[in-house]
């Protein structure tokens, strides 16, 4: 597992968003592997990053600015496709598509609200947000790098 330095994650991220940008220099971030245990990534732009088999224990993920198209590592970091949208979450944000909000405001949104998304973005939430709900109750991604709740057994 590749580990690296605060300077040097700098750097990667640096060039990712030079990346997302088209910029001269810019390259995708390939985090694969990587052992970003304690990293602070607060602010990060990790669109289309591939965070696949990383180990983000103890990462500072609450201030993650865009998850979209990054591959989870099912734990801090968890990707589905859902239709017509892809959705990556984590403990606490969720992106759909390309609009990131909280998890809180995501089950707080009014139709209204969700409708000026999208054309389709009603019909799509009215099917999916059960779902997501239940998904994520089940499968939550783990803040922090902490250790999952053990599941309770029904009687």
């Amino acid at each position: 597992m590749k580990t690296y330095t605060s300077e040097q994650l700098a750097e990667i991220l640096g060039k990712h968003r030079s990346w997302l940008l088209d910029e001269e220099g810019g390259e995708r971030a390939n985090l694969s592997g990587a052992n970003l245990s304690g990293a602070n990534l607060s602010g990060a732009n990790l669109r289309a990053a591939n965070l696949s088999g990383a180990n983000l224990s103890g990462a500072n993920l609450s201030g993650v600015s865009d998850i979209w198209g990054a591959s989870g590592n099912c734990r801090e970091v968890k990707a589905i496709q859902c239709d017509l949208w892809p959705v990556t979450y984590t403990a606490e944000h969720m992106q759909i598509g390309c609009q990131f909000h909280a998890l809180s405001e995501w089950w707080a949104f009014t139709d209204a609200k969700i409708s000026r998304m999208d054309s389709k973005a009603l019909d799509w939430w009215k099917v999916w947000k059960p779902i997501l709900q239940n998904i994520i109750a089940v499968a939550p991604a783990v803040p922090g790098g902490a250790a999952p709740e053990p599941a309770t057994k029904a009687a």
